[in-house]
């Protein structure tokens, strides 16, 4: 005997269930997933982040948002990436963000399959974004995605404590060491607060 088949949920139906649920959830375009809760180190590199980029872009045209703000891909699907950068006004009702262009995510052990192969293609399906910055919760490091044009396929690279995340899109840099301020993890000394 075959099971039913069920029918994908709207966007619609999403928002108006997810209103009145504890907890956050993502749409995939068909039904929610629920986003677990994050590790103390998880939501350092969220404070750090948001921080550094809204002390940089504080006045000019570009607007960092943190992880409450929706951003749809492709077959309408819903993600709250941790942080993002969008160059489009919008307003106080948006369940979503017009214009991003560029998103990060601060992986976990729960979320790496998803952010490193299902997130890679929404986002890169996403006309307006032209950088998916991943940014590792276990230890020291970035991969940045990137792409001048569109219709391009993201350019990787890979930076470390060393290294500065350069966005000349939005006319910022921020050395890594940064966003990793305060946190200590195995195998590597301290970074200062």
């Amino acid at each position: 005997m075959s099971a039913p088949l069920t029918q994908p949920w709207t966007q619609e139906q999403f928002f108006a269930w997810a209103a009145s649920r504890e907890g956050h959830y993502e749409f995939d375009g068909f039904r929610p997933v629920a986003m677990t809760g994050g590790t103390a180190a998880h939501a350092v590199l969220i404070r750090n982040l948001n921080l550094a980029l809204g002390l940089r872009l504080r006045g000019g045209p570009y607007q960092p948002l943190g992880p409450d703000a929706g951003v749809e891909t492709v077959n309408k699907a819903i993600r709250y990436p941790d942080a993002l950068v969008t160059c489009s006004k919008f307003s106080n009702d948006d369940r979503t963000i017009p214009g991003v262009v560029i998103v990060f995510e601060v992986i976990s052990p729960t979320s790496a399959r998803t952010d490193r192969f299902v997130k890679v293609r929404e986002y890169l399906g996403v006309p307006s974004i032209r950088r998916y910055v991943i940014v590792e919760s276990t230890t020291i490091g970035l991969t940045v995605m990137e792409r001048s044009e569109s219709d391009q396929i993201w350019r990787t690279t890979v930076l470390t404590e060393e290294d500065t995340l350069r966005m000349p899109d939005i006319g910022i840099e921020i050395p890594v060491a940064e966003i990793y301020e305060g946190l200590n993890f195995p195998n590597t000394d301290a970074i200062p607060a």
